[in-house]
């Protein structure tokens, strides 16, 4: 079988410094953004399986240690929970220090509130370079794109005149220059949108979680609460979800 002369293969082993070097940044480029896609994803099918124990499981618990074993380790809903609990504990054992400084209202807010931005800043990790990949992978192609284009025309110049042999060479170059760095940015831009929605979708299933648990420790109650025992033996609302 004939290798096609105007093909990746030929465009790498006959193209000259530069046009490697566009093509081995459009590669690198490309699984740069692909590793983000697909371990953002994998890290948000995770968050909504936790999302969805946090949502039902942990609240048709009976005390707070049934809940928080609901919840998976290293999920940000697990976490939370534990900011929480540990928030109210050191308030307890620190009141002398700290009540007449510090509502527990107030500590408990700060305390789940970096927790949230800790997991937000998790989600958005990778998200620059997708970003970065999506608005310049066209414009790295576009470099090729005229580098190939000088070339043809570097060819129409010396052999003076314009046959399809002396350009089809580095006119098909130019244009595969340029459908590598569009093949390069669009997957990446339509996983940047993709990913935002999702984030943005899970940070409210967050701040959700945080005002639920909020509610919680400060009132007792959630939205529609039966009574139960907390850890400690005392008398508690637990809530279960609507």
């Amino acid at each position: 079988m004939q290798a096609n002369p105007y093909g990746l293969e030929s465009l790498w082993t006959q193209g000259d410094l530069i046009t490697k070097g566009v093509t081995a940044i459009l590669v690198i480029m490309s699984i740069a953004s692909w590793y983000v896609i697909v371990t953002k994803a994998l890290q948000l099918l995770s968050y909504r399986r936790a999302s969805h124990a946090a949502g039902h499981a942990f609240w048709d618990t009976t005390n707070l240690t049934e809940g928080v074993a609901t919840l998976s380790t290293n999920n940000p809903f697990s976490d939370i929970a534990h900011a929480g609990i540990t928030a109210m504990r050191h308030h307890a054992a620190h009141k002398g220090h700290l009540h007449d400084q510090l509502l527990l209202t107030d500590w408990v807010t700060l305390s789940l509130r970096q927790a949230i931005d800790e997991t937000s800043g998790k989600l958005q990790a990778g998200m620059a370079v997708l970003a970065s990949v999506g608005s310049t992978a066209p414009f790295v192609g576009l470099l090729g794109t005229v580098w190939g284009i000088y070339h043809a025309l570097v060819s129409i110049g010396t052999s003076g005149q314009a046959s399809i042999d002396k350009v089809a060479g580095p006119v098909g170059e130019a244009l595969i220059m340029t459908a590598l760095g569009l093949a390069v940015a669009i997957p990446a831009t339509f996983g940047y949108n993709a990913l935002v929605r999702s984030n943005k979708s899970t940070i409210a299933k967050l701040n959700k979680f945080g005002f639920d648990l909020h509610a919680l420790f400060i009132t007792g109650a959630r939205s529609s609460s039966t009574e139960v025992t907390s850890d400690n033996g005392a008398k508690i609302v637990a809530v279960r979800s609507a």
